[in-house]
């Protein structure tokens, strides 16, 4: 049990975190600059990039990196990235990715397949760019940095979508759809490849593990898709509305992570597929999912981001080589990938690119992605900055790039 100062040094903590992240981020949205780009400055400045190097003392004081406090943030932290993904799972609409029939599959797979190509290809044949300590983890570090680089950040392209009003057209409809199908497939690769780590005694093999996630996918989206749409209206008519909706909501989120957890997959892999089941219900009313994405996103997610900044030290573990290659790993793999599906499936030429264009923000999903391989020792520290410089850098820049190329 925490003593009476450990809990007025973790309540100080989390106070400052979210009141400064909070500030930061507003400031920054005047400059039309992703929130997400506010809360990690704001762990940078309080971290040991900045406020560590000034004033050691103060910082470790504040974040003590041991003890009860620690474990209680981490907890904090675990649980906020459980909740990030429970919320992009209710972005995934399955629906929207079959309506848009081929061209859809034919960007949705070159979208994944190039970039996941590019990022396995190098990290596979030249590992010493990337400065690994451990060649144990050669095979799993190529296969991460191969989903890392496919991955898109659905809340982000969403939102540039809406700000740039192309998100109901035929470009924002493609682009929406195709970071659907690559949020899905890259979550499911991801889970697979935590689940070896994870399991580095022999217990699960890579065959069981890719075999189990499947199952466990194919279970959620139907046959519990299914209960969910049938019990929902019940509980929407019986149980308070929305504390009831809300209770149910987040308690089966949570059990459907641990259970994953339990059989050798990863927490996220249960709460982002339940997200989808949930949000794929016709049921699902529109207020109460915004209700659970304004709460996740503005209490839990600054706790997260912040505590991005507060894990390493930006400057010191800053590799120009990492950070360059990682950057036109992304673009390329994604423009080429992405622009090639959609001319193909009948696109224009600028249209095509837009779409590339689109696909290729990362956000906060790739953040997360880094966070947990820096976890699980797949990723060292400056292909983790990197990874969230790339992050930071293809958000910024996809609007911008959409907008040039469907400029008449």
């Amino acid at each position: 049990m925490l003593q009476k100062n450990e809990i007025v040094l973790l309540l100080f903590s989390i106070s400052i975190m979210l009141t400064l992240s909070r500030i930061v981020a507003e400031v920054g949205k005047k400059y039309h600059l992703p929130i997400v780009i506010g809360e990690i400055l704001v762990g940078v400045i309080l971290g040991p990039t900045v406020l560590g190097m000034i004033k050691p003392d103060w910082f470790e004081l504040i974040f003590p990196p041991a003890g009860s406090v620690r474990i209680a943030l981490d907890g904090i932290t675990t649980l906020s990235v459980i909740m990030l993904l429970f919320v992009a799972g209710l972005e995934v609409q399955l629906p929207v990715v079959l309506e848009q029939g081929k061209l859809a599959f034919y960007t949705s797979v070159s979208s994944m397949i190039v970039p996941f190509a590019t990022g396995f290809g190098v990290a596979w044949y030249f590992p010493e760019i990337f400065n690994l300590e451990d060649n144990s983890y050669h095979l799993l570090f190529s296969l991460f940095l191969g989903t890392a680089l496919a991955i898109s950040a659905l809340p982000v392209i969403a939102r540039t979508l809406m700000d740039l009003n192309i998100y109901k057209t035929k470009v924002g409809m493609i682009i929406m759809a195709s970071a659907m199908f690559n949020d899905l497939a890259g979550w499911l690769m991801f889970s697979i490849i935590l689940s070896k780590i994870e399991n580095q005694d022999g217990r699960i093999k890579l065959w069981m593990s890719i075999v189990f996630t499947l199952l466990f996918g194919i279970l959620m989206l139907t046959l519990i898709r299914k209960v969910i749409n049938r019990v929902l209206p019940w509980i929407q008519t019986n149980f308070s509305w929305p504390g009831g909706v809300l209770a149910i909501s987040f308690g089966l989120c949570f059990m459907s992570a641990a259970f994953t957890e339990y059989i050798g997959l990863h927490a996220i892999l249960g709460a982002f597929l339940f997200g989808i089941a949930l949000g794929d219900s016709v049921h699902m009313h529109e207020r109460t999912r915004e209700i659970i994405h304004q709460f996740v996103t503005n209490i839990f997610a600054p706790l997260f981001f912040v505590s991005i900044g507060l894990r390493v030290n930006f400057i010191s573990n800053f590799d120009l080589t990492i950070v360059l290659v990682i950057l036109v790993l992304a673009y390329a793999g994604k423009l080429i990938g992405a622009s090639f599906g959609a001319w193909f499936g009948g696109m224009k030429s600028r249209e095509a690119f837009a779409v590339g264009a689109g696909l290729n923000a990362r956000g906060a999903m790739e953040i997360i992605l880094g966070t947990l391989a820096l976890s699980a020792g797949v990723i060292t520290t400056p292909i983790f900055v990197a990874l969230v410089v790339m992050a930071l850098v293809t958000s910024l820049s996809s609007g911008i790039m959409m907008k040039a190329f469907l400029r008449p």
